[in-house]
């Protein structure tokens, strides 16, 4: 006979501990037990059945694994916290009696816990790290931008400003960056880290305030695990880029605003304490020849030709400083002798040439207005290889003035003013000059080149600045809009449109364009269009005409293809399903409806938009 299972002792009940229970085991306060959860990573669990968990009562509660209760029993940093208890208790009881010393010494001695060893634990590897410190950075840079107060120290907003550096830093220096988005929340960035996509948002350079109803101590939890996070990420990529960590700080340049310029990336200096590899040695026709020799000879090889001999060189000729050389030489092809055969190493690797759009303002050289905001495109400009400076009004450290002759854009956010007092070589060295808004330079790295500068000159009026984060594939695109627009289209040309997309042909013989807009209109991927506007264009329609009918037609299609299902067999189909997935599909569906009547809402502003300027343009 089995053991009987007491009621409260086994299943859920067993497996899941209250909020409650778990602070009376821990012997701590719910402040503490709140931030050992944070720390510890250890989160609520919701049961499967909530009155079992409970033991038989419904009052609604927190519940928590069992299992994680008592690893956080072991924790030394719940430890350290009891610890710190027992001193607060001393130190006031000292305090109150006047006992000077003894304060003193307490307050030298007082308990102070590290979080070195739960970062070891929750991240085993680096890439764990890495690919986990979006919310780090994003907590360090809203600290960074907060006013000191009695909540938040100002050591605390130093540190956040040092970290923030320090990656931008980093990020400018290994040309990391890849997308950039101005929205309302602040400035969204995207870079590529050890193969891991890392996207933080920062804040405008408004005066900020900290809301009255968010629990900062919470987040000062949060942000000192950030801090400890990122202080041992930072040190191992500064460390693999062979630079100093920290990087060193001016003070001086630091007090009159320079910024991230303040600091400095110092390369360090590798010391060889490895201990010397054993040479392996082999015995050839009677003659000791050693590995040394070996790399020497493959060295020799590209010296000589493709059917010429090689003699092994003396062990005495080669020196120690050729051990450590192991770079592969190009090899004389066996197919064709002319051209020689190379085998990438790591080291040639790392001296390839970078994709274009990581140097992609290289050749270009920017001044800065006084009115936009110099360290977010100093950091943007500076990621992709370009030179950049501003006036002192913006801060100290500027690499040159603005009379400098290399100076191609000028970025500035102000309507068109004519001087009266300009001379002649400021009017010469405007016009050299191309004046573009901020805007211009996000939208060049989002589409990965340089755009033209007409639609981004000062006081125009700006295209729309779209997200470069994947969204829904249904989701309104203005730029359709500009490319192709079927407003005014003649009648003519939609029935022929009609008659391409017509399932039904009675012509024995189809007209080519009638072929390419048919084959458009169906055209699943990208080579398929490139195919039906190459055979459009050998039957001699217009690209521009071409694309307006494609665009038409495929609408057509779309709308053709996105025909409802009969009423009688989606309730069939409803019928079907369970209570559960009723409810979901309903949920879809309504959803599905939202988003496409604010689809077509815009549209149809879109369509009013260019009728009025077709409108205005005519008269």
């Amino acid at each position: 006979m089995g053991r009987l299972r007491q009621k409260g002792k086994a299943g859920a009940a067993k497996a899941y501990v209250t909020r409650s229970a778990a602070v009376k085991k821990l012997q701590c306060s719910l402040a503490d037990f709140r931030r050992l959860c944070i720390l510890k990573g250890i989160f609520p669990r919701e049961p499967r059945h909530r009155k079992r968990a409970n033991k038989g009562s419904s009052a609604p509660t927190s519940f928590y694994y069992a299992k994680d209760i008592a690893y956080l029993a072991h924790e030394p940093v719940l430890k350290k916290l009891r610890e710190h208890k027992a001193f607060a208790k001393k130190l006031s009881r000292a305090l109150g009696r006047g006992e000077w010393s003894s304060a003193k010494s307490l307050e030298e001695n007082r308990p102070v816990y590290t979080l070195d060893h739960i970062i070891k634990e929750r991240y085993p590897t680096f890439v764990d790290a890495v690919r986990d410190i979006d919310d780090a950075l994003c907590i360090i840079f809203l600290f960074a931008s907060l006013p000191s107060s009695a909540k938040v120290s100002p050591s605390l907003v130093e540190n956040c400003a040092r970290l923030a550096a320090e990656w931008q830093l980093f990020v400018m220096h290994t040309n990391s960056l890849q997308k950039v988005f101005l929205s309302i929340k602040g400035i969204y960035y995207q870079a590529e880290v050890f193969d891991q996509t890392v996207t933080w948002l920062i804040p405008y350079q408004f005066t900020q305030s900290i809301p009255t109803d968010v629990d900062v101590r919470v987040m000062l939890t949060f942000l000192e695990l950030y801090q400890t996070l990122l202080g041992f990420v930072f040190f191992k990529l500064y460390t693999d880029a062979g630079l100093v960590y920290p990087p060193p700080l001016d003070a001086k340049k630091d007090e009159t605003g320079a910024g991230v310029g303040a600091f400095s990336l110092q390369e360090a200096k590798r010391i060889d304490s490895a201990p010397a590899r054993k040479v392996k040695e082999v015995e050839i026709d009677g003659k000791r020849v050693s590995s040394k020799d070996v790399r020497q000879t493959i060295k020799s090889i590209s010296a000589t030709t493709g059917d010429g001999d090689v003699e092994m060189p003396d062990t005495e000729d080669v020196t120690p400083n050729d051990a450590a050389e192991e770079d592969f030489v190009q090899q004389p092809s066996t197919s064709n002798p002319q051209e020689t055969s190379s085998l990438h190493t790591l080291k040639t690797l790392a001296s390839l040439p970078q994709s274009g759009s990581s140097k992609l303002f290289a050749p270009y050289t920017f001044w800065l207005s006084r009115e936009t905001s110099r360290p977010v495109f100093e950091f943007i400009v500076r990621s992709f290889g370009g030179r950049i400076g501003w006036p002192s009004t913006s801060g100290s450290g500027s690499p040159f003035d603005e009379t400098d002759e290399s100076i191609t854009h000028v970025i500035i956010d102000r309507p068109v003013v004519e001087k009266p007092d300009e001379t002649e070589e400021e009017r010469e060295r405007k016009r050299r000059r191309k004046h573009i808004q901020p805007q211009w330079v996000v939208d060049c790295i989002n589409a990965g080149r340089i755009l033209l500068e007409e639609n981004y000159t000062q006081g125009k009026t700006l295209p729309p600045h779209l997200s470069p984060f994947e969204g829904r594939d249904d989701a309104y695109d203005p730029t359709l809009g500009l490319i192709a627009e079927d407003i005014g289209m003649d009648e003519d040309e939609e029935s022929e449109v009609e008659d391409a997309i017509e399932p039904e042909e009675t012509d024995e013989e189809e007209r080519p364009e009638v072929a390419a807009l048919k084959a458009a209109a169906t055209a699943e991927d990208a080579t398929a269009l490139r195919a039906a506007e190459l055979e459009a264009e050998a039957a001699g329609v217009d690209f521009g005409t071409f694309e307006k009918k494609a665009k038409s037609a495929r609408k057509k299609v779309k709308a053709a293809e996105a025909q409802p299902l009969p009423e009688g067999e989606e309730d069939m189909n409803k019928m079907m399903m369970s209570n559960k997935q009723r409810k979901l599909y309903a949920r879809m569906k309504y959803g599905e409806k939202k988003r496409t009547e604010e689809r077509e809402d815009l549209q149809e502003k879109r369509k009013k938009i260019e009728k009025e300027k077709k409108r205005q343009a005519k008269s």
